[in-house]
């Protein structure tokens, strides 16, 4: 059988990012030949042409469209929760990508607007959730971003959002 086939049949099945553990459990392959195989799956879904590549996000792979092709098909193959955002949402999201985690007080310092409805509207569409609660009085909820954001804006981890520069960093500052 070859492993390298296997292990690509099993992320076209899947609509989720898999860990090599989970791709090792699922395949009854060891973990050396499950990554053996990402390798050789990488390199050739890299070679021009090729319209799906794969993608490593938070952990797992899976596939998705190539970027170039992505911007022509997500109009009609996007998920419902893809929607455009308003520039109110999508302030809001950023200010939480940016600077998470992070409470309703400390965005609205940054905004100098209730951020009631976006926050809802946000963890409606899975891109943000509760990470915690900050230790001051009160223990106010922190929000941080989803694996869906993530996926929805084509990042690996948080680490890929572009670099602010030091005037853009200083409207992400609450304090």
């Amino acid at each position: 059988m070859n492993e390298t086939a296997l292990i690509e049949a099993i992320l076209y099945l899947e609509n989720e990012p898999l860990e090599e553990a989970s791709l090792a459990r699922i395949s009854g392959l060891p973990k050396d030949a499950v990554a053996r195989a990402l390798e050789e799956l990488t390199d050739h879904y890299a070679r021009e042409g090729c319209g799906v590549e794969l993608t490593r996000l938070n952990g797992g792979v899976m596939f998705t469209p190539r970027k170039e092709y992505w911007d022509v098909l997500k109009d009609r193959y996007g998920r419902k929760n893809e929607a455009r955002l308003s520039r109110a949402a999508m302030e809001t999201l950023s200010i939480i990508a940016y600077s998470q985690p992070i409470t309703r007080s400390e965005i609205e310092a940054i905004r100098g607007v209730s951020t009631d409805s976006m926050i809802r509207l946000l963890i409606e569409k899975n891109f943000i959730h509760e990470v915690g609660r900050k230790d001051v009085p009160g223990k106010p909820v922190q929000f941080g971003t989803t694996k869906e954001f993530l996926k929805q804006f084509h990042l690996s981890s948080i680490a890929d959002l572009p670099k602010l520069d030091e005037s853009e960093a200083e409207r992400f500052s609450w304090e």
